[in-house]
């Protein structure tokens, strides 16, 4: 079979950055549109999908316009649900709970949030479901993680070495089928 790209795209900057922002639906703003736009300029794709929320929808939104392109919004591709870190600046929480999380996210989840293997079983399954052409996803910090947890095997600490600021592209080329492989073939901050 033949390999075909996908582009995840984090969201640009947003109206109320710095916070634990997971199912919070916080705007995006003007400037972080005009980046993520400026970052699929020159991509080939035949679909855009994104996820449904707002600092992710509307940059999609404005680059599927702007390719002629299709769009789907799929809630999926949302951020970790942090539970009651959810729109809590970092600096606001426990210490120690906060240490414990970047330590093992799987084991020790934001208070009624989601489990890291719970975001990555989400992702992947939406990774697994896509049709098999060049796609871009405007997605989140998390859900670009999970998806490179899912087709690169890459663990949580591993991850963590990424930095995936707002409106950085990564592009990996994926080659379907039983035995399947992923690789990264670009990274634009």
């Amino acid at each position: 079979m033949r390999p075909f790209s996908l582009h995840l795209l984090r969201h640009g900057a947003t109206a109320d950055g710095g916070r634990f922002n997971g199912r919070t639906d916080v705007a995006p703003s003007p400037s972080g549109i005009r980046a993520c736009l400026e970052q699929a300029a020159d991509l080939r794709f035949d679909l855009v999908v994104s996820s449904d929320l707002s600092r992710c929808a509307v940059a999609a939104e404005r680059i599927a316009e702007a390719h002629g392109a299709p769009l789907r919004l799929d809630p999926a591709w949302r951020e970790l649900d942090f539970g009651r870190w959810d729109g809590v600046h970092p600096g606001d929480v426990d210490p120690a709970a906060l240490s414990r999380f970047w330590g093992d996210p799987d084991l020790h989840p934001p208070e009624g949030g989601e489990r890291w293997s719970e975001l990555v079983r989400r992702v992947g399954d939406a990774v697994s479901a896509l049709e098999r052409q060049s796609t871009l996803v405007v997605a989140h910090g998390g859900s670009i993680r999970a998806a490179l947890a899912h087709l690169c095997g890459f663990d949580v600490r591993q991850l963590w070495a990424f930095q995936i600021g707002n409106a950085s592209l990564l592009s990996i080329e994926i080659w379907p089928g039983d035995g399947g492989a992923a690789q990264i073939v670009g990274l634009r901050p």
